[in-house]
């Protein structure tokens, strides 16, 4: 059964109006269970080969830049054990599948190589979480670091107590994230180029969005313009798509 706080959490988690506020609440709640350190991964633009480009990524952490400016920024995550078992995997996995995979002899070169830089780093126990996909595009998953100084058996046996209800507000928290904007860097539309890809989107065309915009369609082809450059697609219609997937459309400002 869940408590009257665990379920006051996730109303409020439910009730967040944007990602700052839910994930500020997050963090807090599962350093309240041991893991200081948290990464969240979400991609729509998956391929067979690729996760696509990390700029299109919806990431969050509260890991200090010199932990992410590598593990992300130089790529390391592409050969991450538990970055793999998630892609390949759903729901929770205990880090404790990397000592029995090394003492199988079942990592290779790169995986050592990232598996050293966390020890560097103090990531040594913790847990993954990944989510189910709704599509083969998409793939979401979390990674919560226990803090230094606390062993892997040691969060395993709060993980028999408490998983239940952690993999729950991960849960929540990955749906709620899907529902509010989110901006990568230097993707974010003004009002003009945001107002023009809304009207594309309900099939208006150039002459009609002139009209209700009350500018030439010119004027309406630069906005249209900026804003394949701003989302770095080559056509309207994968700014409208991709805009979509960022909740950057049809906003309702608070």
């Amino acid at each position: 059964m869940i408590s009257a706080q665990t379920r006051q959490q996730l109303l409020d988690m439910t009730n967040a109006s944007s990602i700052e506020e839910l994930w500020a609440m997050h963090v807090a709640r599962m350093a309240s269970y041991g893991f200081d350190r948290l990464m969240y991964g979400f991609t729509r633009y998956r391929t067979v080969t690729s996760l696509g480009d990390p700029n299109d990524f919806v990431l969050l952490t509260n890991h200090s830049s010199d932990y992410t400016d590598v593990f992300v920024g130089k790529g390391l995550y592409r050969h991450a054990p538990m970055v793999n078992w998630a892609l390949e995997h759903e729901g929770a996995c205990s880090w404790s599948v990397l000592g029995e995979r090394m003492a199988q002899g079942l990592v290779g070169d790169a995986e050592r190589r990232v598996i050293d830089f966390n020890l560097s780093q103090d990531v040594r126990a913790g847990y993954s979480i990944s989510f189910r996909s709704v599509s083969s595009r998409s793939k979401g998953a979390i990674a919560l670091t226990a803090a230094a100084g606390i062993q892997q058996h040691e969060i395993d046996a709060m993980w028999t107590d408490h998983g239940s209800d952690i993999v729950l507000m991960n849960n929540v928290l990955h749906l709620k994230i899907l529902t509010l904007p989110y901006v990568p860097p230097n993707q974010s539309l003004t009002k003009r180029q945001r107002e023009a890809l809304e009207w594309v989107g309900d099939g208006k065309t150039m002459q009609d969005i002139a009209a209700i915009m009350g500018l030439t369609q010119a004027t309406i082809e630069k906005h249209l313009r900026l804003a394949r450059e701003a989302l770095n697609v080559e056509t309207t219609a994968q700014a409208v798509a991709k805009a979509a997937f960022q909740n950057q459309m049809f906003v309702i400002d608070i």
